[in-house]
This record gives C-alpha cells, structure tokens and sequence, in this order.
C-alpha cells in the first residue's frame, strides 16, 4: 500500500521509498471510533505539498485502519 508525505515528512526526497508502519490513534473530525485496531504498512511514492498532516493514505491504506468518513485521522508511525 502507498502515501504520499508532507513537506514536514518528506524531508527534500528523503523519505521517498521508504516504508511506515501506521496505526489509527483516534478521531480528528469528531467521528466517533474511527479506528479499526489494525495497522497498515506503506510506502512512500508522493510528495504532497499541500497536505497538511504528516501522511496522506491511499483509500486502501486508510480504509484498512479507520472508517473512510472519517477523512482525517489522528496516527503513530515506525518506519520498517
């Protein structure tokens, strides 16, 4: 599975291939129990600028560790 990193994540490039475990922490839109307990690891392929958290989840990714309506999550990270 694959995200795309934040400049604060991305770190000029740096970032670009290497792999993350992630997990759901909680709710940051006020969705009640968004989390699934699973975790998900990915890959980072993208670069996104505009993005405002840390990490931005491919639909599968996120869809395997929190409610889709969710939108936005709260999450730790390892890298792997």
């Amino acid at each position: 599975m694959i995200a795309a990193a934040s400049d604060a994540f991305w770190n000029g490039g740096a970032a670009c291939g290497k792999f993350y475990t992630v997990r759901c922490t909680g709710d940051h839109n006020g969705v009640p129990h968004p989390c699934t307990g699973a975790s998900v690891t990915v890959k980072i392929v993208d670069h996104c600028p505009g993005c405002s958290s840390q990490l931005d989840l491919s639909r599968e990714a996120f869809a395997k560790i929190a409610n889709p309506v969710a939108g936005i999550i709260d999450i730790e990270y390892n890298q792997v």
